[in-house]
């Protein structure tokens, strides 16, 4: 039994798992595109933007286990996409803020903004597309995969590795929406949801003008 979990289990794991944690920890677009979404409609208005978040993850795991490195190869191909992510945080952006000028406008209500919650197959899009047009994650991936498993590491252990990753970032999300599902929370919550809409907007709005005028400061 110890043999075969020492055979799926890298040794370099608990540095991997780690890291992988760490960069969890770090407020991303992910996070705030999830805060935007669960603080007015819950769970249920954004486990699959979690679910499609860590989609986007897992393919860019696979292509980092494959040993596909392009994105180093050819730096314009990176700025193409990362140029494409910055259109659509932004547009995630203008669409957070659009929610919270109608609520600051009117009576906020929890009640209809859960019944208004996007479906899920537009919040897995949306998430997937936020995992996707992010450069950084396949850059990070590969990273991982590459600097910290090591070219020792067998199939089996970088195939277990990239599940753990996927999952656990599957569950970090949805903790988080969970969270802030909680009526304690959705309580304290509810008279601020323009103010949390406004500032998750204005932060993804933000990130994608830095994305975009980046090269400038390099």
């Amino acid at each position: 039994m110890f043999a075969s979990a020492s055979s799926l289990i890298p040794a370099a794991f608990p540095a991997l798992a780690l890291a992988h944690f760490l960069a969890l920890l770090s407020p991303g677009p992910d996070f705030f595109l999830i805060l935007g979404h669960a603080v007015r409609h819950r769970l249920r208005g954004a486990v699959f933007i979690c679910l499609g978040i860590a989609m986007g993850n897992a393919l860019y795991i696979c292509l980092a286990v494959s040993g596909w490195s392009i994105m180093r190869q050819i730096p314009s191909l990176y700025r193409i996409m990362e140029l494409a992510g910055a259109g659509y945080l932004a547009w995630l952006g203008c669409l957070l803020l659009r929610a919270s000028s109608q609520s600051a406008s009117g009576t906020t209500s929890l009640a209809k903004g859960e019944a208004n919650a996007l479906s899920p197959a537009r919040q897995l899009i949306t998430g997937l597309g936020s995992a996707l047009l992010n450069p950084k994650n396949a850059v990070f991936y590969l990273t991982l995969m590459t600097v910290i498993l090591g070219p020792t590491a067998t199939l089996q252990q970088q195939t277990f590795a990239g599940i753990w990753m996927t999952l656990l970032v599957f569950a970090w999300d949805a903790a988080l929406a969970a969270a802030i599902s909680l009526p304690g929370a959705q309580r304290a919550l509810e008279k601020r949801i323009p103010l949390i809409e406004g500032l998750a907007g204005l932060t993804l709005a933000g990130i994608a003008l830095w994305l975009a005028l980046r090269p400038l400061f390099d």
